[in-house]
């Protein structure tokens, strides 16, 4: 038993470090609300508008808007909200890269239900054209044909 507990915390002690650049990733900035649907019982329907500050390139954000399950449910977390969600990402200021960008790169990650629905961003590098290419895309489908949802926006580098 005593063995097996210390290699749990030998493995902790290895992995935390490894993963807290991924833990660290800052939350996104709620930017507002609109309601859409009203609903007698908890929080109304709502499109959520969110921002997220690429964490490796000074200068851009990302704006998302997306659907929010309201009723009860929602109101406690526990609807799935629908896979509908748009991007738009700006240089907000001097566009700066922080040293060298992988080619293709989940840069931002949220849950959106209990067990297996994510929201991640993609930052993909077109070097030809000098362009950041922002993809949001969802882990989970719901349509038959099995591909993902999905929106994308780019952002020119400026020389």
């Amino acid at each position: 038993m005593r063995t097996l507990l210390a290699t749990l915390l030998l493995c902790g002690s290895v992995i935390a470090p490894a993963l807290a650049p991924a833990l660290a990733e800052e939350a996104p900035t709620r930017i507002g609300t609109v309601d859409t649907t009203f609903r007698l019982l908890g929080r109304n329907d709502r499109i959520v508008v969110d921002r997220y500050d690429d964490p490796r390139v000074d200068g851009v954000s990302c704006y998302i808007s997306r659907a929010e399950t309201g009723g009860v449910k929602g109101s406690f977390g526990l609807a799935t909200d629908p896979n509908r969600f748009s991007i738009a990402c700006r240089a907000t200021g001097p566009v700066t890269i922080r040293g060298k960008l992988p080619d293709n790169e989940v840069v931002f990650n949220e849950r959106m239900s209990a067990l297996f629905k994510e929201v991640r961003i993609s930052r993909l590098y077109d070097a030809q054209k000098q362009v950041l290419v922002y993809l949001v895309w969802s882990t989970i489908s719901l349509g038959a044909g099995g591909s993902a949802f999905n929106s994308v926006t780019a952002v020119p580098l400026t020389k």
